[in-house]
């Protein structure tokens, strides 16, 4: 008897549909065509086990499986459950009425509990494009599938309830997810928040306008200062994540099996700080099987790179092309796989080896070339693609004790999300266009006009400072941003000199 089910495998961030024929027919023998992988073939094992555990049996005939289209490779044991069911219903265990109305998909332990498994939403997606009735996965992602309105996403515990489902012998009931209730209850909690900082006024403007512009930028200053204390909390102050956004972060994510069984939609931007002995593919993304790196899971959030120059180079290299495209492609013999990659880049670092250059009270027992060999880890064009360079100097004791009133990370996000949709208006017509920071070159010329006095002192900054092309265009973004928190229509000359104090940094005299 020729039965068919359907199981997703997921290529990059999306999922192609698997459709699994098994035959049953008179023989002893077992066949599992369609390239399967290791972790496939050994499904055989898990399935008889599962099987004896309910009270099944593995049929004593041949049993032929066939998974198409042939020319993908099948990886990973979430095939499990769509091959023990065909098997079942080809041997006339389970009534087979349904089965190809929903998408299946779950690993099986021994005694027939369904494990969790990886990339469940972009499977989702994918059985709603292709209008299948529902998805039934294993209990833990049940919430994450739910998320997908217009499909009956079931969660089961184990093999038995599956073969009950089709049986008809028990009712079970889908489960539902309010995305709007999710979004109102998670979307704005946070355990940290800027009123936690005492001082740093200027830092703080600096993360505000990096903020509001969708900029990359780099804090410099000696251990303590607040560095790290200060990026993790730039995500209180960017825009709360659309739904659109938010369904893409929870499908790298979930590919990337981070997804936990509470999560059902990601509602808060992603903060990603690897530490720096990462590799190069672990932060761009790839390997054998190709996954999504630090980078990708950075997606429409922060990437937080601390002590920069420690680093290996090659690492910081890779991300050259990532910072300018906001996408990564994984190239590979027989396929080619494109991650999303559209982070803002926050780094930090010391001044220097000893950490005290330019210190107010310490004193730097380096070198001056010490210094300048220290700075040079970090390459003049990777340099240029970060916006803001910004120094962090220690808070005194008067700042840190003062029990003022400082301002909260609320206000502060209100005040980005009121420049990030005057930004939205500018770009409307512009696609993949969203903020100032990736605005095109033609696109400054059109909405980054400066007046005379604007245009004098930058010239004059670029000729003292001898900043590159790609240094004037990112203080021209910089300034236009300035000038969207201030609701100011034009550039002034007051925000390019803001702009240009943001590039105090470069490497021309500030080592000494």
């Amino acid at each position: 008897m020729l039965v068919r089910t359907f199981a997703s495998a997921v290529a990059g961030i999306d999922a192609v549909t698997v459709t699994i024929e098994v035959n049953v027919s008179r023989g002893i023998r077992f066949f599992l065509v369609g390239l399967p992988d290791v972790a496939v073939k050994e499904s055989q094992q898990r399935i008889e086990s599962a099987l004896r555990a309910l009270n099944y049996h593995w049929p004593g005939k041949q049993v032929v499986i066939n998974m198409a289209p042939a020319d993908i490779r099948k990886e990973g044991s979430s095939y499990d459950l769509p091959l023990a069911l065909g098997i079942l219903a080809a041997d006339e265990k389970v009534v087979k009425g349904e089965i190809e109305s929903y998408i299946l998909m779950g690993e099986l332990s021994l005694d027939g509990t369904l494990q969790p498994v990886k990339g469940v939403l972009p499977i989702a997606l994918r059985a709603r494009e292709e209008g299948f009735k529902g998805v039934i996965v294993p209990l833990k992602n049940a919430r994450e599938a739910a998320v997908v309105s217009g499909l009956d996403v079931y969660g089961m515990e184990n093999l038995g309830d599956v073969v009950d489902f089709f049986n008809g012998t028990r009712k079970f009931t889908p489960v539902i997810v309010d995305l709007l209730e999710i979004f109102a209850s998670e979307a704005n909690k946070y355990d940290i928040d800027f009123s936690d900082v005492r001082g740093q006024e200027n830092v703080k403007r600096a993360l505000e306008v990096a903020a509001a512009g969708g900029h990359n930028i780099i804090m410099i200053g000696p251990p303590g200062a607040g560095k790290t204390m200060l990026a993790k909390r730039l995500p209180t102050i960017i825009p709360p994540l659309t739904l659109e956004e938010a369904l893409e972060t929870t499908k790298i994510h979930s590919v990337a099996g981070k997804i936990d069984d509470h999560t059902a939609l990601m509602t808060k931007r992603p903060f990603r700080s690897p530490h720096h002995t990462i590799s190069d593919v672990a932060l761009v993304g790839g390997g054998t099987f190709p996954q999504p790196g630090e980078i990708s899971l950075g997606h429409n959030g922060v990437l937080f790179l601390d002590e920069l120059p420690e680093f290996k180079r090659t690492v910081l290299e890779v991300m050259r092309q990532p910072l300018e495209d906001r996408v990564i492609t994984i190239s590979r013999a027989k396929s080619t796989v494109d991650y999303p990659a559209s982070f803002m880049l926050v780094a930090s670092m010391n001044p220097c080896p000893c950490g005290f250059h330019n210190h107010p009270e310490k004193e730097c027992m380096c070198s001056p070339g010490m210094v300048q060999k220290y700075l040079n880890r970090i390459s003049g064009p990777l340099l240029d693609r970060i916006d803001i360079h910004i120094e962090v100097v220690p808070v005194n004791y008067d700042k840190l004790s003062d029990s003022g009133k400082v301002e909260h990370s609320s206000v502060v996000r209100e005040r980005v999300v009121r420049a990030r949709a005057i930004q939205a208006k500018r770009f409307e017509s512009v696609k993949g266009v969203y903020s100032n920071s990736q605005m095109s070159s033609s696109m400054q010329r059109k909405y980054c006009h400066l007046d005379e006095s604007g245009g004098r002192l930058l010239k004059t900054a670029m000729d003292i400072r001898g900043l590159s092309a790609r240094a004037y265009d990112r203080i021209l973004k910089v300034a236009r941003t300035i000038a969207d928190l201030g609701d100011s229509e034009n550039i002034t000359a007051e925000h390019i000199s803001e702009a240009i104090n943001y590039r105090n940094l470069d490497r021309e005299g500030w080592a000494g």
